[in-house]
């Protein structure tokens, strides 16, 4: 059985191609969520990033794990669209390049690197944003970057700073913001994997649900706990 919006746990999966859902995004405005299996697996305990994940317009199927869980406990086959693919279609798109966008960066070197990398994919108007070290407090209220968005008024919102904080960030600047139809995309840290900041995953091993493998092999310290994490989420389905 395929499906065209699965709704998990009230997040709202969107099974469509990248075409349909950056219309949509485009169009209509809101915030845009890949969420890995790790990530998933803690939403229960992690309240405040499930409210984020749960007020997304769009959720994408960014993991393999989920998919095939989905496939052997509700019968339900979906195509992955990894947070990755994702950003590479996007960063192949015209109309996305005319737009204002803000880009969200973990530090000011990575800020350099993102905003380069960027103006080398011809986007027009790109403006830079160094995140602080955000605790519950300042991720529920970062005046300065709202005040920024204030006054440069971004057409879209792309921000780097990595899964489970990135959501809530969204989400607060979502329910803050005037302009309802800006398009936020959370998509963990993804544009790392184009800039050389993470291992290149490649569209041959993310399409068969081996991105994940690529990254523990790079790094492998880093990420098997989200390896161990992932299987948790098989107590959501059973």
């Amino acid at each position: 059985m395929s499906s065209n919006i699965i709704n998990f746990e009230g997040i709202k999966f969107y099974n469509y191609s990248f075409d349909k859902i950056l219309k949509k995004m485009i169009t209509k405005g809101g915030i845009l969520v890949a969420p890995a299996a790790s990530s998933l697996s803690k939403i229960h305990e992690k309240k405040d990033y499930f409210n984020a994940l749960k007020s997304s317009q769009v959720a994408i199927f960014d993991s393999g794990f989920f998919c095939i869980l989905l496939r052997v406990f509700k019968n339900i086959k979906v195509k992955k669209l990894s947070g990755y693919l994702f950003m590479k279609y996007f960063l192949e798109t015209a109309i996305v390049k005319k737009k204002i966008l803000l880009s969200i960066n973990p530090s000011p070197s990575e800020g350099k690197k993102n905003l380069k990398f960027l103006n080398s994919k011809k986007f027009k108007l790109v403006f830079n944003y160094t995140a602080p070290n955000y605790d519950k407090s300042n991720l529920l209220n970062d005046k300065k970057l709202f005040n920024l968005i204030d006054k440069i008024k971004p057409e879209i919102i792309l921000i780097n700073i990595g899964g489970e904080k990135q959501e809530i960030l969204a989400y607060n600047i979502y329910k803050n913001s005037k302009d309802k139809k800006i398009f936020i995309l959370c998509l963990g840290a993804a544009i790392a994997f184009f800039t050389g900041e993470q291992p290149r995953i490649g569209s041959v091993s993310d399409k068969i649900y081996l991105g994940w493998f690529v990254r523990w092999i790079g790094s492998p310290i880093k990420y098997w706990p989200r390896v161990i994490s992932s299987f948790k989420l098989i107590k959501l389905f059973i």
